[in-house]
């Protein structure tokens, strides 16, 4: 299945009081370049995002965007201070038994005068389970890669759709310039006779001659090899479009390759139909190099 490198995904949940959404984004590149942009308290998770990205992508410049928002009270803990909570109690019981302010302070403090004092009490976040939120923030990602993928199979789906009828282009108008070849010789081969037989001023030419000069540039216009291996490389084109791997660089080679082909097709023949044919089967080949320039 043919994938374009171009594509978005996305995914949210909440687990375990997280609000986790993940956003990936992607357009061609030569190679594979991720980039995964995250709040700084979750950046442990980075390696194992880019790992999932490598699994689904082998091309591409991927943006990873994670968002992460709290939800619940669970993220915090209160805790006190025993050691310094007794010292307040001593000193307070010791306040109470001083002769001077004992009529004043007489009868029990309570706990919540207790926890007013400072630092008696604490608020701290919660130590995070690391390995149980990596693990949620990869599912959420996993989620969004399984849309992007969708979304670049699809368009994958729509440019092997458009070069197929592009092949069928440039071959169709590789079957004219085969007709066309020869008849290019045997018009060489009046035009040559009618020159020979103007400047003779002799209905006797030697056939012989006419015979060597036509062969001569039937061997240079010939362009049976070109052709031959340009429908070759147009059978490789579709098996490699019926592929399952990625085949973005094949397909930039061989596209080079048949632009080759086209571009000695045209340098031989000095015929006017076959250099508009070329002119036509050019312009196809360099519409298909610029669609297989987004194929993974």
């Amino acid at each position: 299945m043919v994938k374009s490198m171009t594509g978005y995904g996305r995914a949210r949940r909440t687990l375990h009081g997280r609000d986790i959404t993940v956003e990936v984004r992607s357009v061609n590149n030569r190679y594979l370049d991720c980039s995964v942009k995250m709040p700084r308290a979750y950046i442990f998770a980075e390696d194992a995002i880019k790992a999932l990205v490598q699994k689904s992508a082998s091309r591409g410049k991927v943006d990873v965007f994670v968002t992460v928002e709290s939800r619940g009270a669970e993220e915090t803990v209160v805790s006190v201070n025993e050691p310094l909570a007794k010292s307040y109690m001593a000193a307070l019981n010791q306040l109470i038994e001083l002769p001077e302010g004992g009529g004043r302070v007489k009868g029990k403090y309570c706990v919540t005068d207790l926890a007013r004092l400072p630092d008696v009490l604490t608020v701290t976040k919660a130590e995070e389970d690391l390995e149980s939120l990596s693990a949620d923030l990869c599912a959420v990602t996993e989620e969004a890669l399984t849309a992007h993928a969708a979304m670049r199979a699809r368009e994958g789906q729509k440019l092997a759709e458009d070069i197929q009828g592009r092949l069928h282009t440039i071959e169709s108008i590789t079957g004219m310039v085969e007709a066309r070849s020869p008849q290019t010789v045997a018009e060489y081969r009046e035009k040559l006779l009618a020159r020979m037989q103007e400047v003779l001023q002799s209905a006797t030419i030697d056939e012989s001659r006419i015979l060597t000069e036509a062969a001569i540039f039937a061997d240079k216009v010939a362009v049976d090899e070109e052709t031959v291996r340009l429908r070759s490389h147009l059978s490789q084109l579709r098996e490699m479009l019926q592929s399952g791997e990625p085949i973005g660089r094949k397909l930039d080679f061989l596209i080079q390759e048949v632009n080759r082909e086209s571009n000695t097709i045209g340098s031989k023949c000095s015929d006017v139909e076959i250099a508009r044919n070329v002119v036509e089967l050019k312009a196809e080949v360099e519409k298909i190099r610029e669609q297989v320039q987004n194929i993974e």
